[in-house]
């Protein structure tokens, strides 16, 4: 959201690119019963006037705009903190108002998907979403503020204002992130997410992360059904390569995506970057030899926090993204473990500003490279990675029904 959502661009044509985060495909309505009006009615979420969030807005001046896409723009705004009323702005509580485009029914689809799971779910680690507006024309959604905008700004913008997060911080806002996602997973919620990818993950004063956007979330497989059959929806670079070539759609492919958000944590390169040089585009095909040699995967790291980890870290945030990127989704963990692995990547030391910490020395992990890592890596099960966790490109995407 502005911070908040800047840099999140949505489209309905049928193919994506990852520089510009739009949509594979346009969104649909969660496989659920329910219609707009108990959607509506159920959520426990406040229900604005227009000209309410005009007043908070400061009538949606650009000067108040924090972001824009193909969802619409989102603006800064305050409420009272406990009526929920307009507040002068400075005052309050500072909130982000998505406004919709005017303009498709795909569009309302969406914004009533995210009150559907929004308005239902509560995490530390989901965006908190406070009302809607629906009013003649007028839709809207608002949000709690997230002053630190988005991981893939802090990854990938070069702007003075964005410093580079240091590995201490890139494995605090992973752990937000995979506590996100394994709520999502967990029976009390049984929801597939369907695009995870670094804009969506907002981050809050404290580096908390927070997942966003939940316009393409699905519920999962019910009873003794083992997937989804959808069409094909989410971002290139992102999207699972099962789920692509088939449009059968499981926990495990969030968790695919998880890994490619990793890799993209560990590298400092997008998922998808089609200004780099040919056979770099997509970042899992660039890293796949690299991943594959204990003498080489080193390089894979972003040089901007070299010397900020130990071998024995790197190497096992390494091992956790190739695991979550196995071609066969039956090799890829559960969130809860990839939880319960992050966890042991968590350091002791200040992790609130974006610098190295000086609070103790690192071995300078490129310079010990040559005569590779001395920890054989193995899969969370005890089997080599070699074997069972290659990558796979994925294929054109097709559509299912």
């Amino acid at each position: 959201m502005g911070s908040c959502f800047s840099s999140r661009i949505k489209a309905d044509s049928p193919l994506h690119n990852g520089n510009s985060n739009s949509k594979v495909s346009s969104v649909s309505v969660p496989s659920t019963p329910r219609t707009e009006g108990e959607i509506l009615m159920s959520s426990n979420l406040k229900n604005f006037f227009f000209n309410e969030l005009k007043t908070a807005t400061r009538n949606f001046r650009p000067d108040s705009m924090v972001g824009e896409g193909g969802f619409g723009s989102v603006f800064k705004g305050w409420v009272d903190e406990n009526a929920l009323t307009a507040a002068k702005p400075g005052t309050g509580m500072v909130i982000a108002v998505k406004r919709l485009n005017q303009e498709g029914l795909q569009g309302h689809k969406e914004w009533l998907t995210e009150i559907n799971y929004l308005g239902q779910l509560r995490h530390p680690n989901l965006v908190k979403l406070i009302g809607y507006c629906l009013e003649d024309d007028h839709r809207l959604l608002v949000y709690e503020f997230m002053p630190r905008g988005s991981l893939d700004n802090h990854l990938f913008r070069r702007a003075s204002y964005f410093q580079p997060l240091s590995w201490s911080l890139r494995m605090k806002i992973a752990l937000g992130a995979a506590k996100g996602l394994a709520f999502l997973h967990s029976d009390e919620a049984k929801v597939i997410y369907r695009d995870f990818k670094t804009s969506n993950i907002l981050l809050d004063s404290a580096y908390n992360a927070k997942l966003s956007d939940f316009g393409l979330a699905k519920d999962g497989p019910a009873g003794d059904r083992s997937h989804v059959s959808t069409r094909v929806m989410g971002t290139y670079g992102y999207a699972a390569p099962e789920y692509m070539a088939t449009g059968h759609l499981t926990a495990k492919s969030d968790v695919y995506s998880f890994g490619v958000v990793m890799l993209e944590m560990l590298s400092g390169r997008r998922a998808v970057d089609k200004n780099r040089p040919t056979g770099e585009h997509s970042l899992v095909e660039w890293a796949k030899p690299y991943l594959a040699s204990k003498r080489k995967v080193l390089q894979v790291f972003d040089a901007r926090i070299d010397g900020q980890y130990s071998v024995a870290s790197a190497l096992k945030a390494v091992n956790l993204a190739i695991r979550c990127l196995s071609t066969e989704p039956k090799f890829r963990p559960i969130m809860n473990d990839v939880v319960k692995a992050l966890e042991q990547l968590q350091e002791p030391e200040d992790m609130e500003g974006p610098g190295p910490s000086q609070n103790e020395p690192r071995q300078n992990l490129h310079a010990s490279s040559s005569n590779g890592p001395q920890n054989r890596r193995k899969s969370m099960n005890g089997t080599s990675n070699a074997r069972n966790a290659s990558l796979h490109r994925p294929s054109a995407a097709r559509g299912n029904t």
